[in-house]
């Protein structure tokens, strides 16, 4: 998923010059327009103007002719009036997908930037690099980078049927492709071949790459596979994969909104058996 109008490059404009847009983050949600007629994001050229001027704030890019920065709430009662704070996860689908990859991309810098104030090899205080995304300890000199974590996502298929699962957490009645994070010395592929099989029982072959998609819940990169049934039954351990069921192309559960790669994985699927949904 390539996005030619959005740019993560360093360093932040100085002066900043016209207006940008401000991605306020707590605690895994972000501030949005509670006025249906405005946009999502406050766009000013300084966050003073809705009284957020002394609150921490990293460079989070440039998308299309717009800077944007992320902005650190201390308490959810500094979101000014006109404002409201929504789950990330609420707004997969709801905004255009180059917004949603900044918006995303600003939790994921805020949760990074307050979760290592403090070397984790010393305990000193952190200090944020000058042209680097990165804390720096002037203690000991150890560099912290913000954290990614690999994940893998797939859709096993056997003809029309395709094999998808429910977890505990998901919300009543969705089913989504199989997934999981990858494992210290692990490819790609035998991740995939691993997660099937330890969540459902069933042995894989033909993986095929399809794309991948960063993922802000609350740092992850999916990567994302297709792969044929081998062999084995469904099994599942009633805990972490409550439900897993070969589904026909034509006869879907509710399955994950558009905007993520396992909606995008199990659309293009339908559309290859022939039925566009």
């Amino acid at each position: 998923m390539g996005f030619p109008d959005i740019d993560f490059s360093l360093p932040a404009p100085d002066p900043l010059e016209g207006d940008a847009l401000w991605f306020v983050c707590y605690r895994g949600r972000v501030m949005v327009s509670s006025q249906p007629e405005q946009p999502w994001f406050p766009r000013l050229p300084t966050p003073r103007l809705i009284g957020l001027e002394d609150q921490p704030r990293l460079y989070a890019g440039r998308m299309a002719d717009c800077h944007c920065y992320a902005v650190a709430l201390e308490h959810e009662e500094q979101v000014p009036p006109g404002f409201y704070l929504e789950d990330l996860r609420r707004l997969l689908g709801r905004l255009d997908e180059i917004t949603f990859t900044m918006a995303g991309r600003a939790s994921q810098l805020i949760s990074w930037y307050r979760n290592h104030q403090f070397c984790s090899r010393c305990g000193a205080a952190a200090e944020a690099a000058d042209s680097d995304r990165a804390m720096i300890c002037p203690a000991c000199g150890y560099t912290q980078y913000p954290r990614i974590t690999p994940c893998v996502i797939m859709l096993v298929t056997s003809g029309e049927y395709a094999l998808l699962a429910r977890a505990a957490r998901f919300p009543g009645g969705m089913f989504s492709c199989l997934a999981g994070f990858m494992e210290p010395g692990e490819t790609a592929e035998q991740a995939v071949e691993r997660e099937v099989y330890e969540e459902t029982g069933v042995r894989v072959r033909d993986l095929r790459y399809h794309g991948s998609q960063s993922w802000p819940f609350p740092h992850a990169l999916m990567l994302g596979f297709t792969a044929e049934h081998a062999a084995g039954d469904i099994r599942v351990d009633g805990e972490e994969i409550v439900e897993a069921h070969w589904w026909h192309y034509r006869d879907l559960p509710p399955v994950p909104p558009g905007g993520s790669i396992a909606r995008e994985l199990i659309d293009n699927w339908v559309i290859s058996c022939g039925d566009i949904r």
